[in-house]
């Protein structure tokens, strides 16, 4: 889910090679992708021995707490924060207001590469939000399949076996 929405799986195969590519490139230790409700999407990289579930809990909450820091302060927002540690860093990215990219690092990488590569995977990554919102908007339009292959039959079969 991303949002509330749906990410289909072409999206998602997307997001994860994006991210794939992504911890090589900045010789990150772990890349996550969280949407803005705490949602874990994706994850790659040296993950073992991290809490996924609350590290993007924890993130999502830590940017909505920037946010209103950004709105206390007369800013729009702060896309774009950094959190250094003694062995272990975080740069942590909004993408559209509903995605979160989360760059783990440690003294392999730098911060001027992990930005430099972040930036150059944030337009990919904006594309692939673009086919989401086209393929959500096509589904608004065409409305929802709940029921898929369900046919009327099925359903007075079903409903006849539950309460007949």
């Amino acid at each position: 889910m991303l949002s509330g929405q749906v990410i289909y799986e072409e999206e998602h195969d997307r997001l994860e090679d994006i991210c794939d590519r992504l911890v090589e490139d900045a010789l990150a230790k772990a890349i996550f992708i969280v949407d803005k409700d705490g949602q874990l999407i994706t994850g790659t990289g040296e993950t073992e021995g991290i809490d996924t579930t609350s590290l993007a809990s924890l993130v999502a909450g830590s940017t909505a707490a920037t946010g209103g820091i950004a709105d206390m302060l007369g800013e729009e927002r702060f896309p774009v924060h950094f959190h250094e540690g003694e062995e272990t860093n975080i740069h942590v990215s909004v993408i559209r207001d509903s995605m979160i990219l989360v760059v783990i690092f440690d003294e392999r990488s730098s911060l001027g590469l992990v930005r430099l590569r972040v930036k150059r995977a944030y337009k990919e990554m904006e594309d692939v939000m673009d086919s989401l919102d086209e393929k959500r908007e096509s589904d608004d339009n065409e409305g929802p399949d709940l029921f898929g292959d369900i046919s009327d039959d099925d359903i007075d079969d079903l409903v006849n076996d539950t309460f007949g």
